[in-house]
C-alpha cells in the first residue's frame, strides 16, 4: 500500500507526460490511498480541464467515477493537530501536508513528483520515477 497524491491520481487518468508512470505505479502497488482531502483537489484540476475544453463533462463524470473507485476504502481523515505540527515544521501548504501525515500515520510512502513536499519530507515522500526504479 503507497500514499499518493492528487498529482499522481490525476497523472493516471488525464493522458499526460507522466501517465505511462502512473499506469507501471498502479501495476507495481494497487493499493493507493488518500486523505479525503484528494477529491476536492481531484475536482478543482478536472474542473481545469472542463474550463478550458479539454475534457468534456461526461468525460470527467467518468473519470472522477473511475479514480474514486480506485481509492474507495482507503480515503483517510487527518488530524488536523497533526497536519498543522508538520506545517509549522516545513514550508509546505496544509494540503501537502494531510499526505505527508497520511503517509506518517500508515507508515508507507508518500508517492509524489512535488519537489517541495520531496525536499521538506525525504523519509516519507519518494519521487515517482525512483520508487518504480
Amino acid at each position: 500500500m503507497i500514499v499518493v497524491d492528487t498529482n499522481i491520481i490525476a497523472y493516471l487518468y488525464i493522458s499526460g507526460e507522466k501517465s505511462l508512470q502512473a499506469e507501471q505505479l498502479l501495476t507495481l502497488d494497487s493499493r493507493w490511498c488518500a486523505p479525503v482531502l484528494w477529491r476536492s483537489e481531484f475536482r478543482s484540476v478536472l474542473t481545469q480541464y472542463l474550463r478550458k475544453d479539454i475534457l468534456g463533462l461526461n468525460d470527467i463524470l467518468i473519470i472522477i467515477q473511475q479514480a474514486e473507485k480506485l481509492l474507495d476504502n482507503n480515503e483517510y481523515k487527518i488530524s488536523s493537530s497533526r497536519i498543522m505540527e508538520l506545517v509549522n515544521s516545513s514550508n509546505c501548504s496544509a494540503y501537502d501536508c494531510e499526505f505527508v501525515a497520511l503517509a506518517q500515520h500508515l507508515d508507507i510512502p508518500l508517492i509524489t513528483v512535488d519537489k517541495k513536499i520531496l525536499r521538506e519530507f525525504p523519509k516519507v515522500a519518494m519521487l515517482l520515477e525512483v520508487y518504480l526504479a
